[in-house]
């Protein structure tokens, strides 16, 4: 007797035997007719082996109270004795509720699970079809079905068949109850089953051999006339049988329901004709095909009805399926589709989607499909409509890494074993992972997790999910398949003569040239040479896709030479897509990112990471360079390192810059080119900052050690300054000093100009790397005036002396390396200059016209055409800015918003003050923006700065493709720079010239 207050020996294990409910156990225990059982401690034992014990204890009780008085016994009794039986029920009643209602529903059924012979143990589909033969009718039919399904839930439950096994023999009870329902069928229209000849081909998962518990079994019927019957009339007769197959299967009786037989897959889908004959199907996919139907014959089998029609049906359409990645737009027609599946998920269901959402089943299946397509044309191995196999497949012939593939393996079996216990539950038609903790603690225990079922599983979910999504985005988005697919099947591997046609069809200018370096790529037995091989198809098309073909092929031969033998390199461009398309892109972009990257091949790994074409922030690298330079023996190893680190960004920036103005295969170009600009300005002038606090920092090394007698800066000017400078702009500075304490003036003066001049010289030595030239003729008295001042100095110059150009060329003053400090109080100095109070007096404003009006006529060129100058020419990058500048000069000491160095921000500042309105706002950034592009695409194309378009056409060709000008419109985008800039030019003339 039980202690009142105290719980009960039974409660306390029924609770360590992973009971949630010991209360309503123990009382489920002491029903009369468990009396046989409930001494016994091997049913606690099987009981708290199961999934949910409570679920199957439940499940135990109805199905005992279901048998008649006389089998109660027999049943008890078996469960006593026989260890498999008892693991079998047990097993199945703690996973599937479904099951155990159909069980109390025909108690007779249990008896299914007690003995198995070998054939039991991988049952067929003539097992199954024995199974299903006394079914004369949809009940019986369901009734049978389910007696068969308990069978092979208990081997799955039981771990005596894995997932894979498990689909399979799902698969085949399908492929049995199909046929089971045609006979039904046949035998309710005796007429029709004489007229026509029937075959059944299945599709999807059925077709495929990997079927979930409770799944659409997709179909597609075919249908031929017997001999001497009309071919219409036979249809008709075939799409009656056809349809009550389907109701057979699909709709629900006292019994419920088997599983949705679904025809969309059919030409024309819902709105086709349920059958056609054999050569109607050719002729659709032949004619009218899409790329999705293609994909979806992949798993085309035949599975019911006349076998040797369905055989007929599989040989026609085989040829056709292995032919699809010919078609135009083949790998894109795929992505679009796997992308709207996405896209159609609920949000609030995306995170528990299991088939559908991102690192999903479908995942690998896409992923494993667009492998088999694109590689299968020449390889029949990978024929196989059974994903697992597939991507077996697909590893042994080397398609896929082997490590790959065992890790998408492992994640697909985990994902589907998941699926299957979901499904089992209730026998529903559902993906999403439960979100209730009695449902997860279910399924993780039934997949073996059982010391905290629910964040263990939570935990493999996500881990296998994540590994799909890497793998995914890595095999099943490479835009090398896309390159492959549209390849002629004789191109796959590419043999001197193919290779010559093609570089002539692509427009190679020197095809024999090229073909050497071809030569020199793909010949050998190497890992190397093979490698290559693969990818040079790939690479003639997207070094075709730019405006020089003939240098990208150079430069990928070069990079290879130089980074051939690392393995790194081989790894990155086979398996990163993205970093394929990526060199392409730069190697045959223009002439002065693949000199920067062929100074220093192993940048190129930058190109296969996502993250490597972001630009470093001034802080990150200053910090590098610093360090750089204080590991250094000497200030020219010190500053040799410092430019090192400059050219690796400015190979970076380029490289971001010319693939976000391409675009590529995976992501579009970007549409804003007021981007790219800010990007490339902001990036350019950090690495040069960055560069020229290393050479300061080492200048400072070499003499003084850690502290210079005088605090020093360097304040940048124009477009250093301004945050704005391009791919071949100067270094335009002041340098500032002020005598530390105690330490004499002149000591102070000889200090900071040997800095000065060792700082020059450092960062213009010849080396492999570019050289940064610093300009200081904006300082004081210009090239007549010291090269650098102290504070009191500058502030007495400009206070006393300073001239009106001088003012607005502050405007553009930042400190960007050395005593930050200094910098500041130096611009504190300033401020008044470039902005004064109560704005500029009109003699000023004069003299600002005047000065304008003398540059564009003394500082053009000779020969120089005007409307195309990008600098000084109409409408060019000097229109806007002494626009800008003179608003921010006459406004700037009222609108804080003016008080920026930048020349965009200063005009979107000045748009919001109300000083120019949006229209002419827009057209002059709209100009600014062009004109600064066409500089930055002068310098990427030609590899030397220039203000003009150039003149050979393939230059210019390159510099259309930079400004998203496709091949021959180079004439369109010289219009287009006329038209906008003319339009600047005239509200500069308003607003510069015009201004009262």
């Amino acid at each position: 007797m039980t202690v009142p207050g105290r719980r009960s020996s039974t409660f306390s294990r029924l609770l360590r035997h992973g009971f949630t409910d010991p209360s309503g156990a123990e009382r489920l225990l002491d029903l009369p007719e468990l009396a046989a059982l409930r001494g016994d401690p091997v049913l606690l034992d099987a009981l708290g082996a199961t999934a949910d014990p409570d679920l199957a204890l439940r499940g135990l009780v109805r199905l005992v109270e279901a048998q008649p008085d006389d089998e109660r016994q027999t049943l008890t009794a078996t469960l006593l004795a026989a260890k498999p039986f008892r693991d079998r029920l047990l097993g199945v009643l703690g996973t599937s509720e479904a099951l155990g209602d159909h069980l109390a529903r025909h108690p007779h059924d249990w008896q299914t699970l007690v003995t198995y012979e070998a054939t039991d143990l991988h049952p067929g589909v003539a097992e199954f079809e024995q199974g299903l033969a006394e079914a004369t009718d949809p009940v019986t039919l369901r009734v049978a079905y389910r007696r068969c399904l308990l069978a092979i839930a208990a081997r799955d439950v039981c771990g005596t068949i894995d997932v894979a096994q498990t689909a399979a023999e799902l698969a085949d009870l399908a492929t049995a109850t199909l046929r089971a329902a045609l006979a039904i069928a046949r035998t309710a229209a005796p007429a029709d089953a004489a007229q026509c000849r029937l075959a059944v081909i299945a599709m999807g998962k059925c077709g495929g051999h990997e079927l979930n518990y409770v799944s659409d079994v997709d179909v597609i019927f075919v249908g031929e006339p017997v001999e001497g019957a009309e071919e219409g009339k036979a249809i008709q007769a075939a799409t009656r049988l056809a349809s009550h197959l389907m109701r057979i299967c699909s709709e629900t009786t006292v019994e419920g329901t088997i599983w949705p037989v679904d025809a969309n897959l059919r030409p024309e889908g819902r709105n086709g004709p349920l059958v056609r004959t054999l050569s109607s199907h050719l002729a659709y996919y032949q004619r009218w095909a899409k790329t999705w139907e293609f994909q979806a014959l992949l798993k085309a089998r035949s599975v019911a009805g006349d076998p040797e029609l369905g055989a007929d049906y599989i040989d026609a359409v085989s040829p056709l399926v292995w032919q699809a990645a010919e078609r135009e737009n083949f790998v894109p027609d795929v992505q679009k589709m796997r992308r709207r599946v996405v896209d159609n998920i609920p949000a609030a269901q995306v995170e528990r989607e299991l088939k559908l959402g991102p690192g999903g089943l479908r995942d690998v299946e896409f992923a494993v499909q667009l492998l088999q397509l694109v590689h299968g044309r020449g390889d029949a191995t990978l024929h196989s409509g059974t994903t697992l196999d597939a991507l077996g497949a697909l590893a042994a012939g080397g398609y896929v890494g082997r490590a790959d593939a065992a890790q998408l393996d492992e994640a697909y079996r985990f994902l589907r074993a998941l699926e299957h216990r979901i499904q089992l539950y209730r026998l529903r038609r559902t993906h999403l992972v439960p979100e209730d903790e009695t449902d997860l603690r279910r399924l993780g225990r039934s997949l073996g997790l059982r010391t905290d079922p629910v964040a263990e599983l939570n935990k493999e979910w996500r881990r296998h999910a994540s590994v799909v999504r890497r793998l995914h985005e890595k095999i099943f988005y490479r835009p090398l398949l896309d390159a492959v697919a549209q390849l002629t099947p004789g191109e796959t591997r590419l043999s001197p003569k193919a290779a010559g046609q093609r570089l002539e069809a692509l427009g190679y200018a020197d095809p024999v040239a090229a073909l050497r370096h071809l030569e020199a790529l793909a010949s050998g037995v190497t890992r190397k040479a093979a490698i290559q091989r693969t990818l040079l198809p790939v690479l003639l098309g997207w070094f075709a896709d730019s405006a020089d073909p003939d240098a990208g092929l150079l430069g990928f031969r070069r990079v290879s030479d130089a980074l051939g033998k690392t393995p790194w390199y081989l790894r990155l461009l086979r398996d990163e897509g993205a970093a394929a398309e990526n060199l392409a892109r730069v190697l045959s972009a223009g002439r002065l990112a693949p000199d920067l990257l062929l100074r220093a091949p192993e940048a190129v790994a930058i190109l296969g990471d996502p993250e490597g074409l972001r630009p470093r922030g001034r802080e990150h690298l200053e910090q590098e360079v610093l360090a750089a330079v204080g590991r250094a023996d000497g200030a020219e190893q010190g500053v040799a390192a410092a430019r090192g680190v400059r050219r690796r960004e400015l190979f970076r920036t380029a490289a971001a810059d010319l693939i976000a103005s391409y675009g590529t295969e995976e992501s579009a170009r970007e549409t804003d080119p007021g981007t790219l600009v800010d990007q490339v300005g902001q990036a350019v002038t950090d690495l040069n900052a960055a560069a020229i606090a290393g050479a300061l920092r080492a200048a400072v090394r070499a003499e003084w050690g850690d502290t210079l007698p005088t605090r020093f800066a360097v304040i940048g000017m124009g477009r250093f300054g301004g945050h704005e400078l391009g791919y071949g702009s100067d270094a335009d500075v002041l340098f500032v000093h002020e005598p530390r304490e105690g330490v004499d003036e002149q000591e102070a003066g000889r200090a900071a100009n040997r800095i000065v001049t060792e700082m020059r010289r450092l960062l213009q030595l010849p080396t492999t790397d570019p050289p940064l030239l610093i300009d200081a003729d904006l300082r004081p008295e210009g090239k007549s005036g010291p090269l650098v001042r102290t504070l009191k100095s500058y502030e007495a110059y400009y206070h006393r002396w300073a001239l009106v150009w001088e003012s607005q060329a502050l405007l553009r003053a930042d400190p960007l390396a050395g005593d930050m400090e200094l910098g500041r109080r130096f611009i504190e100095m300033v401020d008044p200059l470039r902005y004064p109070a109560e704005g500029l007096g009109e003699d000023a404003v004069r003299e600002i016209r005047r000065l304008k009006a003398r540059m564009e006529t003394e500082r053009m060129p000779r020969g120089a055409d005007p409307t195309l100058h990008a600098k000084l020419g109409r409408g060019g990058l000097s229109d806007v800015e002494w626009t800008v500048q003179l608003l921010q000069m006459r406004h700037g000491w009222v609108e804080p918003g003016l008080r920026t160095t930048r020349t965009r921000e200063a005009l979107a500042a000045a748009h919001a003050a109300g000083l120019i309105p949006t229209d002419e706002a827009q057209t002059l950034d709209e100009a600014w923006v062009l004109a600064t592009r066409v500089r930055n695409a002068v310098m990427l194309v030609r590899g030397r700065p220039g203000d003009t378009f150039p003149s050979d056409g393939r230059e210019l060709a390159a510099v259309g493709r930079y400004l998203g000008y496709g091949p021959g419109h180079v004439g369109e985008m010289v219009d287009d720079y006329r038209r906008i800039t003319r339009r600047a030019r005239a509200v500069m003339e308003e607003l510069f010239y015009g201004a009262a």
